[in-house]
């Protein structure tokens, strides 16, 4: 009776053939980990639906020209390899625009507060959006795509120990946004295959759900604007909340340095915004009291300039120059 056991070549074939075959399987399953599952899905529906057109195709118009014949075989493979890979193709571009019942699918958004809020890797890292979000100011509901995910880890991962700190800064914003009772977070596995830009893929998802994108960035602030879609941007808003002071206020500042014209002194509010001063430049070091002669908006922020009180008195002006709208520069 001949022995069953295989011959040393062929386990080594054997051998080197489960190998590849198991390369190939990590492989795939590593690729298969980034396509969304809608997506996955809509590909073996469309695939499905090629190779049955292809079959109903051939059975009523061709398998009466080819008969049995040996000739319909290729004929058959090249049929079912065009409708088959149409039908993926086609399946995979649709699978991005309907959603899983069991997933968290855009149509869970609550209306109430408006549209979705979708978050940007900038303003993320910022972390001013966690105490927006907590003073109940923003409402609605607030997206976190997984690509923006992704990039927030990439650039907790990053050897540059700026970067990295940045990084991480984010995922913690992320895990306080999270936990706050008022805020409600949706992490969504949305991705854009074919688009390779973080903020391309945010202006589709924007387009998608009809929500708006909240930034600092202003590069996609004016890329997404152009497009039609709505953005909040965390510094336009952090402007507009500075304390008015208007031409002729009194306050009291602390001169921290010379400005750049000759005898200016520089100081600032307690908000970052600039004061420079005339003739402040010998008070450097000093809290003094000023007079607002004009406050100039520019696209930096907001700055003010003023004239020391006492320079204002010996003008001769008195109590009336602080009512009066004095536009020296």
């Amino acid at each position: 009776m001949k022995s069953l056991s295989p011959s040393p070549s062929m386990a080594l074939i054997g051998g080197m053939g489960g190998f590849l075959l198991a390369g190939l399987t990590l492989f795939l399953e590593e690729k298969l980990k980034k396509i969304p599952l809608r997506c996955l899905l809509g590909s073996f529906i469309g695939l499905f639906l090629g190779l049955t057109i292809a079959y109903f195709i051939f059975g009523i118009f061709f398998s009466r020209v080819f008969g049995s014949s040996s000739l319909s075989l290729p004929f058959l493979a090249l049929l079912y390899g065009v409708l088959g890979y149409i039908g993926l193709r086609i399946g995979l571009k649709k699978g991005e625009e309907f959603h899983l019942a069991g997933g968290r699918s855009f149509t869970k958004f609550s209306s109430r507060g408006g549209p979705p809020k979708i978050l940007d890797t900038s303003v993320i890292i910022d972390g001013r959006i966690a105490d927006i979000a907590e003073t109940g100011f923003l409402e609605g509901t607030l997206i976190i795509p997984t690509f923006i995910l992704n990039e927030l880890q990439r650039i907790a991962d990053s050897s540059d120990p700026i970067k990295r700190t940045r990084g991480k800064r984010g995922l913690e914003i992320l895990n306080h946004l999270q936990k706050q009772a008022n805020t409600d977070v949706q992490i969504i596995d949305t991705d854009y295959p074919s688009v390779r830009e973080v903020d391309a893929k945010l202006i589709e998802l924007a387009k998608q759900v009809g929500g708006k994108i909240v930034t600092n960035d202003s590069n996609l602030n004016k890329v997404a604007e152009l497009q039609g879609i709505e953005v909040l941007n965390i510094n336009v808003l952090a402007n507009s909340l500075r304390p008015v002071v208007l031409p002729g206020e009194e306050i009291n500042v602390k001169i921290l340095k010379e400005g750049k014209e000759t005898g200016q002194g520089v100081a600032y509010l307690d908000d970052g915004t600039m004061i420079v001063v005339d003739n402040g430049r010998r008070q450097i070091g000093k809290n003094v009291d000023v007079v607002v002669t004009s406050v100039l908006q520019t696209p930096a922020g907001r700055m003010i300039f003023a004239k020391l009180k006492e320079e204002a008195v010996r003008e001769g002006r008195g109590k009336d120059y602080y009512y009066s709208f004095h536009t020296d520069y």
